[in-house]
């Protein structure tokens, strides 16, 4: 009997082993982790909006709006000025000389891209808890309504280059046999039938792997919008094996540039690729918005966004606003 249960506890533990997942070591980290790293001392931080965060989340988590917002110029899209960075992250007492991990929804790339942020400016143990303030939730452990207010810090940013490049570099890396990109947006946009800048396309030579495709269910928005689910655990990650089988065709000792739109979705991407083990991750921190409206930069299946059609669907939006303010003040006044 102690033999047969012996066997069974093996056999338990090699089901374990391959079903592994990215989150149990590394930068990306499970519910366990956060909470045991909160009881020592270290920073959460909520990426989301006030509403959100107001509504309930991790306790003593901080919070600083929503960091997309907050942190990036809201017409490029890219940081902020370091010393404007600097200033709100001080002020909210998020210390990157500390131990910071950043959640979200599950699966937010936001969150991701807040371990960017950590890693661009100089943090050195930035951690990101993809499952987020639903697994938190669906596991039973407590949530607060109430805000955290840490000590004001003093730190001083200071940008790692290696963590993120720009149009400039990424031009000159075109045609390096030791680079590959990867682009993470939709079908779509790769194709250039979603035009988000200037004109739609893709970088010469770049895989297209969504960044959805790194989630147990990758149709999981469209699920979502469709009513077809209720909640998000379908962007829990794949499990190690699966990821490792998505990325097969990339090689891990290369350089890899991973872009999307404005390096938040890319942010996700990267954070799992690092953690597969590939040795240079860097996102492409303008990514489209920034390549695509370089006109001289070159792309494959480029098209060209029709400002006059664009206009004309403004103007009809425009008009049906007008009809039905218009409506909604006849009957104001026709009201009792």
């Amino acid at each position: 009997m102690r033999a047969t249960k012996t066997l069974f506890a093996l056999i338990g533990a090699a089901l374990l082993l391959g079903r592994a997942t990215v989150a149990e070591a590394g930068e990306i980290v499970d519910a366990a982790y956060v909470a045991d790293a909160a009881q020592r001392g270290a920073i959460v931080w909520d990426v989301r909006g006030a509403k959100d965060y107001a509504a309930g989340h991790i306790p003593g988590a901080v919070n600083i709006g929503n960091a997309g917002e907050v942190l990036r110029d809201p017409n490029r899209e890219d940081f902020l000025a370091t010393e404007v960075v600097e200033d709100i992250l001080n002020e909210a007492g998020i210390d990157l000389d500390r131990e910071v991990i950043v959640y979200g929804e599950t699966g937010d790339p936001y969150a991701h891209w807040g371990l960017t942020t950590i890693r661009y400016f100089g943090g050195r143990n930035g951690k990101v808890y993809h499952g987020g303030i639903d697994d938190w939730k669906a596991a039973g452990r407590p949530v607060s309504t109430e805000p955290t207010r840490l000590p004001v810090a003093s730190q001083r940013l200071v940008v790692q280059p290696e963590v993120l490049i720009y149009t400039k570099d990424v031009l000159a890396k075109l045609s390096d046999s030791n680079v590959q990109f990867l682009d993470v947006r939709t079908a779509k946009e790769y194709s250039g039938d979603d035009i988000r800048a200037l004109r739609g396309g893709h970088i010469p030579g770049a895989r297209n792997i969504a960044y959805e495709k790194n989630w147990a269910d990758p149709e999981l928005a469209k699920k979502l919008k469709d009513k077809q689910v209720k909640t998000r655990a379908g962007a829990a990650l794949k499990s190690e094996s699966e990821l490792k089988a998505l990325y097969a065709d990339l090689d891990p000792t290369k350089e890899t540039i991973v872009y999307c739109q404005s390096g938040v979705r890319a942010s996700e991407t990267a954070n799992v690729m690092r953690a597969l083990g590939f040795d240079k991750v860097r996102v492409y921190e303008e990514s489209w918005l920034g390549y695509g409206n370089t006109l001289d930069a070159p792309a494959h299946n480029v098209t060209f966004l029709n400002v006059g059609a664009l206009q004309g669907r403004i103007g009809k939006l425009e008009a049906t606003v007008a009809e039905l303010n218009a409506k909604l003040e006849a009957a104001k006044k026709a009201a009792p």
